[in-house]
Order: structure tokens, then C-alpha cells, then sequence
């Protein structure tokens, strides 16, 4: 019997019966659609936090203390008192680091941010006069400090929009006066909305002088950030930062570090790698569905052998073979679920570009939506695979009935 012929006859035999054909492919449709959603949204999250990232600059180079590793024990080590002004001041000197353009320590703290009655939670970055050059963060309003303010320790503050619309409202926060740990600060400048994406517009910059002595109490720093003149001498700026650093604290045994240096493209493949397992992870956990979906259709294959045992006996008795009998219910099986794929990536990939759409307009967020070709055409192939191993038992049953028992029976 031609192949022709055997799927013609596959597909009236599944539209006889709609209803239990769509029953039999929802355990497909509901796996291929988790797959498709976890690995669209997995791409899209590893895109946005990547983008963050990545918005640090190409030559940006994080120096923090204590050895960083992604593990429980990172936030103590990362805390630690290492970097002090003596490495700051190495580090610019041009003798040390000849490639570094900019070179501004940092100071992170947090507190409650209070005006009026307004009262709200903030982050603290201590931090130089650089930050519009290093980071591309200029003020809507206002200005950023100078290295003036800097060397005085001046009690003055840059905040983020959401600190703004939290504690001025729509009224204009310039010249105004905030208290932070009980100190006061005067406002004079305010940064643009960056979205739900990005920690700046919950955060409060004012001079890492003043951040030390009125918010941390501290004479280290929580990090160095250095600019490199070029993409081209950016490893060797980090070899010499990382030597620079070394020769300070005395250390001949880099495994004894007590700093790390890192870049925006380390961080950026670290993230990635991470993001990537997290997301193979959650598909692989949606794709035990696939197999629970397999075994339904198994059943329901099993079940429709013996509605149609008179069936397969009159197609005997007329000429057909165990082969073509196997052929047919083989495709039936592989027919049902390959249609559950197809139905799965579309309602998949809708799902995903509505949630994509909520996350931009409602949430701010800079999420872009991705469609996961590989997963799409793996889906299809996979869940043909999950009906040609499923329908096999039920389609080598059904071949293997006898013509004159099947058209007795009853």
C-alpha cells in the first residue's frame, strides 16, 4: 500500500473520532508549550540582564576586594576591607596602569532616605565625580557633583527617579534637603527613569568622601572601577591592575588574591553561562510532560486497537498487511503528536510575545521577545520521536490480530 494511502487513511481514522484525538494531544501541546515559553523568556531575561551589563562599557574594569566566586560564601568575601586609598592611588598613577583613562573608587551603603513625611528605602553609591563619563549617567535635572565636592566631603546628592517620585512627587527636588542616617543632604541633581531594569533609579549617589563618613563609617572601598583609553588595551590594563594590586598587598601566589578584577565581558559570559543552565534546566523539566504525554497517547492508541478490531479485520480480509495495519497506526501516533508540537510552539510563542509586551508597557522593563527557532524545530522532531516509540506497541498489536478473529469479535 502506498505511503500516500496509508496517511489518508491514518487522518480519517483520527478525525472520526475529534474529540479523543484532541483529548490524546494536550499532554503534547502542554509540554511543547512550557518548552517553547521557558526557552523565549529564558533568551529574553539573558538578553536584558546581558544589555545591563554589557551598558558598562566595553573598557570598563570592576576591581572588587575579596575573591569573588558564585557561591554562598560570596557576600562575605566580596565585603571585605582590601582596597584602600593606598591602591587607589597606585592604580592612578600612570607609571602603574598606563592605559587607564579613569580610575574612580566606589562606596556602596543603603538607608532610608527621608523627606517630610516621605520615607523610602534607597541604595547609597559613595562614588567620584566620573560617573557621567564611566556609566553614561547624566542628570535630567540638575548636576553631578564635582571633584571639589569630592575633596570636601560635601553633603550633596544626586537620586534616582524612583527616590524623586517617591519623595517629592511631582514638585522639584533641586535645592532641596534630604536626611540619610539621620545626616542632611542637599539635592542637586536628579537621574533620568532607566526602568525597572536597572538599580539607578532606586539609588542615591553623593561623593564617596561623605558616603564614608556620614553612611558606611569606613576608610575602604567596595570597589575601584577603571576605564581603559581603548578596546585594544583592555587585558592589558587588567594585567596591570592585577599587578598593581598584587605588588601592594604583597602577594607572590595569585591563587592568594584577595581582590578580583573583572570586566563587563567576563561578567557578561559568566551571566550567560549561568542563564543558559538555569533555562536548559527548566526545559528539560518541562519536557517530562512530553513524556507523560506519551504514555497517553499509548493508551488512547491501545484503547482505539480495540474499538477497531472489526476495523483492522474487514481491511485484512480485503488484502491489507501487518505492514500496512503497522504503518497506519504508527502514523496515526506520529500524525497526533507532531500536530500537538505545531499547536504547542504557536500557543508557546504567543504566550511569550504577550508577556513580552506586559513586561515592556506595564513593568518598564527593556524586554525584547525572542523566538527560539532551535527549540521550535527540536519540539516537532522530538515530539514526532514521542509518537513513533509510543505508537509502536499499540500499532504492533494492532498488526498482529488475525482477520477471522478480529471480524467475529464483538
Amino acid at each position: 500500500m502506498k505511503l500516500r494511502y496509508s496517511i489518508k487513511t491514518a487522518v480519517t481514522g483520527l478525525t472520526t473520532h475529534k474529540s479523543r484525538s484532541a483529548l490524546t494531544i494536550i499532554g503534547i501541546v502542554i509540554g511543547i508549550t512550557s518548552i517553547i515559553l521557558v526557552m523565549s523568556l529564558g533568551q529574553g531575561a539573558q538578553n536584558l540582564i546581558l544589555g545591563q551589563v554589557k551598558g558598562l562599557g566595553a573598557t570598563t574594569i570592576i576591581t572588587l576586594p575579596g575573591k569573588v566566586s558564585f557561591g554562598p560564601s560570596m557576600a562575605s568575601q566580596t565585603m571585605n576591607d582590601s582596597l584602600k586609598e593606598k591602591d587607589l592611588n597606585l592604580i592612578k598613577n600612570k607609571t602603574n596602569v598606563p592605559h587607564a583613562k579613569y580610575v574612580m573608587p566606589m562606596v556602596v551603603g543603603a538607608g532610608q532616605a527621608v523627606y517630610g513625611s516621605n520615607v523610602y528605602q534607597t541604595s547609597v553609591f559613595g562614588s567620584g565625580e566620573l560617573v557621567p563619563e564611566i556609566f553614561s549617567l547624566n542628570p535630567d535635572k540638575g548636576t553631578f557633583f564635582s571633584d571639589q565636592d569630592v575633596q570636601s566631603l560635601s553633603p550633596v546628592v544626586v537620586i534616582g527617579y524612583k527616590v524623586k517620585q517617591h519623595l517629592f512627587g511631582g514638585d522639584d527636588p533641586i535645592g532641596q534637603k534630604i536626611r540619610i542616617k539621620n545626616n542632611t543632604f542637599k539635592v542637586i541633581g536628579v537621574l533620568p527613569e532607566k526602568g525597572a531594569s536597572s538599580s539607578f533609579d532606586d539609588t542615591v549617589f553623593m561623593p564617596y568622601t561623605t558616603a564614608q563618613q556620614y553612611i558606611t563609617g569606613t576608610k575602604y572601598y567596595s570597589r575601584i572601577v577603571v576605564e581603559a583609553d581603548s578596546e585594544a588595551n583592555l587585558k592589558s590594563t587588567v594585567q596591570d591592575v592585577t599587578i598593581t594590586l598584587r605588588n601592594s598587598h604583597n602577594i607572590t601566589d595569585p591563587a592568594k588574591d584577595d581582590f578580583s578584577v573583572t570586566t563587563s565581558a567576563d561578567v557578561a559570559a559568566t551571566l550567560s553561562t549561568i542563564t543558559n543552565a538555569l533555562t536548559a534546566f527548566l526545559a528539560a523539566v518541562a519536557a517530562i510532560s512530553l513524556v507523560v504525554g506519551g504514555i497517553g497517547i499509548m493508551n488512547i492508541m491501545l484503547v482505539s486497537v480495540t474499538e477497531r478490531t472489526r476495523e483492522i479485520g474487514l481491511r485484512k480480509a480485503i488484502g491489507a498487511t501487518s505492514k500496512d495495519i503497522l504503518t497506519q497506526f504508527l502514523l496515526e501516533a506520529v500524525i497526533l503528536t507532531a500536530s500537538g508540537g505545531i499547536i504547542g510552539i504557536i500557543l508557546g510563542a504567543t504566550l511569550s510575545y504577550v508577556i513580552s509586551i506586559i513586561l515592556t508597557s506595564v513593568i518598564k522593563l527593556d524586554w525584547s521577545f525572542v523566538f527560539p527557532w532551535s527549540a521550535a524545530i527540536l519540539g516537532v522532531v522530538v515530539a514526532g520521536l514521542v509518537g513513533l516509540v509510543f505508537g509502536i506497541y499499540p500499532a504492533n498489536q494492532a498488526s498482529k490480530k488475525s482477520p477471522m478473529e478480529a471480524l467475529r469479535y464483538e
